[in-house]
């Protein structure tokens, strides 16, 4: 379950779980991104309405050491289920690895939304952040992003 849910996003999140899904459009993806929140707030980062306005709050995207972003597919995508016994919708992610992560302590993960290839920062969407404290060490990083989104 993520941290918050960013306020651009709420309502939206499992639509656009729906969307990459369906691959509507074809370009449609998530994308998981280690980030170092350093002292950036939730309340100032629920506020932004792109990746690029994360990044500008003082966010530090992770992208060398073993870091990098994770795309999700349609193909790579669990299809959102309905859960009629506990009333509710839920969207899960594949576990996500990082290999031999050497550098660049990370806080949360950052899953993102966007419906164009090769997406610049002011085209991805946030969506969810998640907690996710880690000090590489050299060895392989896994996330494991069970229930990323429930809808009730």
């Amino acid at each position: 379950m993520p941290d918050f849910v960013f306020n651009i996003s709420k309502g939206g999140v499992a639509e656009y779980a729906r969307r990459v899904d369906a691959g509507d459009p074809a370009a449609a993806r998530l994308y998981v991104i280690p980030v170092d929140v350093a002292a950036v707030s939730d309340a100032t980062l629920q506020d932004v309405a792109d990746f690029a306005a994360v990044i500008a709050a003082g966010v530090t995207e992770r992208t060398t050491g073993g870091w990098n972003r994770k795309t999700i597919d349609a193909a790579a995508l669990p299809a959102p289920t309905v859960d009629n016994t506990n009333n509710r919708y839920v969207v899960d992610l594949p576990d996500q690895t990082w290999t031999a992560v050497t550098t660049g302590a990370v806080t949360d993960l950052i899953i993102c939304y966007a419906s164009v290839s090769s997406p610049t920062n002011a085209q991805l969407i946030p969506l969810t952040q998640h907690d996710f404290p880690i000090t590489p060490d050299g060895s392989d990083v896994v996330a494991q992003i069970n229930d990323f989104y429930r809808a009730s």
